[in-house]
């Protein structure tokens, strides 16, 4: 370490090239300096290495034995450096081979996913993609281990410290089983209330969301009958039984199993966010791979 604090990169360029040259004048000519320049930094590297390094001989100069050693060695450290340093190659999709790890809800699997599987396949065919489930409370400290690349959640919640994207907004229909008696039409606020309904609780057995709030705000209450955790086992449930539900537009805007109203009250929406670390943010590859998911959007 006491060497390497005496030595800098200029110096250890100069040794590369009179090693592979083992001629001052050559080697200054390569190096773009001047022979006295090239001679005062053979000086300086002979007084670190404790060794004359390059002796007179009859055709230029001959390299000692420690010479010798160091030529492969130093050839090998100037490449690493020269490649750690070098600005990043661009990424090529059709010869990546990267796996991509992302977390989501099921509705950000349906909606954000699923619309860009096809694409993602054809264009990085060697790649390969994990969804894990969307845990709010890790995906910080997740992002910036680096064992996700993405997550998928709404702006509103969406952690402090990370980059964020918005993808879309998303609002609230009405939704039961096609041919529903009580969808044939948009129904009435109180005739809403009277509806068995089912509500999507992420924690667990939770009986109210945005819905009841706006409902309390004019002094009203629905029925909520069933909780359950995921987006798309609500569908199955509204699809064969006379429950309803409030779900997210997009879930459900080319299904055709379901009867699909505006409801009788405004409920406020939400947007949706594409999160990431600061750690990732100007690699080729993860750039190419969040613009992809926005143009499959």
């Amino acid at each position: 370490m006491n060497n390497l604090r005496r030595l800098d990169i200029n110096l250890l360029l100069t040794l590369d090239v009179l090693l592979s040259e083992h001629n001052v004048t050559r080697a200054a000519q390569r190096l773009n300096l001047s022979q006295p320049s090239v001679s005062v930094h053979l000086a300086k590297l002979r007084d670190i290495f404790g060794d004359p390094l390059l002796l007179p001989g009859p055709r230029g100069m001959r390299p000692t034995a420690r010479a010798d050693e160091l030529r492969e060695p130093l050839r090998q450290a100037l490449e690493a450096l020269e490649r750690a340093v070098s600005p990043a190659s661009p990424f090529n999709p059709a010869e990546a081979r990267q796996t991509w790890n992302v977390m989501a809800s099921d509705y950000g699997e349906s909606t954000i996913v699923l619309p860009a599987l096809a694409g993602l396949r054809s264009a990085a065919p060697g790649t390969r993609l994990a969804v894990f489930d969307l845990v709010p409370s890790q995906i910080a400290r997740q992002a910036e281990q680096g064992a996700i690349d993405l997550a998928f959640h709404t702006s509103e919640d969406a952690p402090l410290g990370l980059r964020r994207r918005a993808l879309f907004t998303e609002r609230y229909v009405l939704v039961g089983r096609a041919g529903h008696p009580q969808l044939k039409k948009r129904p009435t606020l109180e005739q809403f209330c009277e509806l068995d309904q089912v509500i999507v609780s992420p924690d667990g057995g939770g009986f109210q969301g945005v819905t009841d709030k706006a409902l309390s705000q004019v002094g009203l209450t629905r029925r909520v009958v069933l909780s359950v955790p995921h987006f798309l086992f609500v569908r199955s449930v509204v699809e064969s039984t006379d429950m309803v539900a409030m779900l997210p537009s997009r879930l459900v805007r080319d299904a055709r199993a379901l009867e699909v109203v505006e409801p009788p009250l405004e409920v406020p929406g939400y947007e949706m966010s594409m999160l990431w670390a600061e750690r990732v943010h100007r690699d080729p590859a993860h750039q190419w791979l969040r613009e992809f998911i926005v143009s499959a959007l």
